[in-house]
């Protein structure tokens, strides 16, 4: 395999070159990273990835804020920044309520969609925030945050895989936290998740025979978050994922493969800072007992398992109840307590609804506070404005003085060894730009370093040991091999954005004088040009009054 790779870099083509040859495929590695690529090289964990970083040119990448996979990874197949394209995290919000993002609320051209209107066809595989999927000439099998059963194009298709590979699914068969399963079972469950995208992929390409390929890898992100990091785990997964991209590469036979991340990964050194205690104490924020909550992963991802898209969530009717326990002052926290002297704490945690836990507790009581963090992955504070928010209680004459005054707040915090929680504070104006940059976070909040875990749960104190002590850090990683590529040009100052307009120059492709990205000099420029706005081509989409489970990657809470 490395042979063949290094004959086809070095222009050697052979009889492959008789079949029709992919011309560019992007390779998705969901927080792949310099520093994680470097070990892995080192203990010859990747030799396939390693080939083209080898043959190719590669350096860092920086993400976006917030460097999370929903909003991370519209913005690289968009080149836009979040202001443009419209996705801040996993949920949106409308007033107080929220919904889980999904394809529709991407709006902004996709790579797939400008190669259409040039007649040039793609094949997607597990790219986050694709579902519905566009209509386009190829294939899209959606990934991440779609329903277990996405809806893909064309229609169809999906039952084609199945038929072909045996089973295909998005998420694995059991929940975080599931102690019926050994970790030896669960990553077995893992590499068999990554080798169903690789051969799906596979398949796809031979029937379709696309110009361009974007194949995604989502577990090389999880299980950081699922087994804080541990290495022999990370190995076994970037071990499959490197084998599925070997497979890949000697049946696609692609001229030219680039590989990008969303963002990077690593320790969080120092404690996690729970911004919205700060808020309480600082007068901006109310808390209540009882109600709906924070939006929370773990309430939406069961539904995603079964099928459906998660929308929005209404408390079910033992969840009601434990909102009104909670209340009279009998919150799930203080039960727990009771339980826990009992001896069977364990046992209510193995059967009580997320949903109980969610409801049965305090929480920021959004319709009366000033000021709070929504959904910790967003990295910022809203402020709850009169006039925009449903029950605002900010003056909209006094939002520019109310917003600086907390600015300099949050500026002012320090963490318990007296350096500064935040890096940046500043004005949502300073990161995002574009039609939809008023759905952003009010004031951006950026911790030193991506040192401190951020939570929006309220508490009695501001810091404590860190919930998730791997997560994501500003720098990925971009490597781009083959043909036409100039590997004698240094990798600098490559972003997110940059990537859409590399790869649609790559393939001789105009990019949009939308992108906020630039073409990196590996490859040869192309001029931009004015596309016609964004307009979605979906076959159908799925509307369900239930919102599934999704807090067990921890990213909202």
């Amino acid at each position: 395999m490395l042979a063949y790779l290094m004959e086809r870099n070095a222009g050697t083509e052979g009889e492959r070159t008789d079949r029709n040859r992919m011309d560019a495929l992007l390779i998705g590695i969901d927080a792949g990273c310099p520093s994680v690529f470097d070990r892995l090289s080192d203990e010859d964990v990747i030799p396939n990835l390693q080939a083209l970083l080898d043959a190719g040119a590669s350096g860092p990448l920086e993400s976006q804020i917030p460097p999370w996979t929903p909003s991370a990874w519209p913005s690289l197949f968009t080149g836009v920044n979040p202001g443009k394209h419209g996705v801040f995290g996993f949920t949106g919000f409308d007033g107080y309520d929220f919904h889980v993002v999904k394809g529709d609320d991407v709006r902004a051209h996709r790579l797939w969609t400008l190669l259409d209107q040039h007649d040039r066809s793609s094949v997607v595989v597990n790219v986050p925030v694709t579902h519905p999927p566009d209509e386009i000439d190829g294939a899209i099998v959606p990934g991440f945050i779609g329903p277990e059963d996405p809806p893909c194009h064309p229609e169809g298709i999906l039952d084609d895989v199945r038929e072909e590979i045996g089973e295909y699914r998005v998420y694995p068969k059991y929940s975080r936290g599931d102690e019926s399963l050994s970790d030896a079972e669960k990553m077995d469950e893992y590499c068999s998740l990554v080798e169903m995208r690789g051969e799906a992929f596979q398949y796809l390409s031979g029937r379709f025979e696309p110009d361009f390929g974007f194949l995604q890898f989502q577990k090389t992100d999880t299980v950081f978050h699922e087994f804080d990091g541990e290495w022999e785990k990370v190995k076994q997964v970037y071990a499959a994922a490197d084998e599925q991209i070997g497979a890949v590469l000697e049946a696609c036979n692609p001229r030219q493969v680039f590989v990008a991340s969303d963002h990077g990964m690593g320790r969080y050194e120092k404690p996690e800072f729970r911004v919205n205690a700060f808020l309480e104490d600082a007068g901006y924020l109310e808390t209540t007992l009882g109600g709906k909550g924070m939006p929370t992963w773990n309430v939406m991802r069961d539904d995603l398992r079964d099928g459906e898209q998660a929308e929005e969530w209404e408390p079910n009717t033992v969840e009601r109840l434990a909102a009104h326990l909670a209340s009279v002052g009998l919150t799930a926290h203080r039960i727990g307590r009771v339980l826990d002297r009992l001896g069977l704490s364990e046992f209510a945690k193995a059967h009580a609804p997320d949903g109980v836990v969610r409801t049965g507790n305090e929480q920021v009581d959004f319709a009366n506070s000033r000021a709070y963090v929504r959904a910790r992955t967003e990295l910022g504070v809203r402020l709850n404005v009169e006039g925009r928010e449903p029950n605002g209680q900010v003056p909209q004459d006094e939002y520019d003085e109310v917003r600086a005054a907390l600015i300099r707040d949050l500026e002012s915090v320090t963490a318990p060894d007296g350096e500064p929680v935040f890096q940046t504070v500043a004005p949502r104006e300073e990161f995002f730009e574009g039609p939809y940059a008023d759905r952003a976070v009010d004031i951006v909040t950026i911790p030193t370093d991506f040192q401190h875990f951020l939570s929006a749960q309220p508490a009695d104190e501001y810091f404590a040991e860190t919930t998730e002590p791997w997560n994501h850090k500003l720098d990925g990683i971009f490597v781009a091999s083959g043909e036409g590529i100039d590997a004698s040009r240094p990798v600098e100052d490559a972003h997110l954005f940059d990537v859409a307009p590399t790869i649609l120059a790559a393939l001789d492709v105009p990019y949009s004088d939308r992108m906020d990205g630039r073409v990196l000099p590996v490859v040869e420029p192309t001029e931009s040009t004015s596309y016609p706005e964004y307009t979605a081509s979906k076959r159908t989409t799925i509307d369900s009054a239930v919102e599934g489970r999704l807090e067990d990657l921890g990213y909202v809470e």
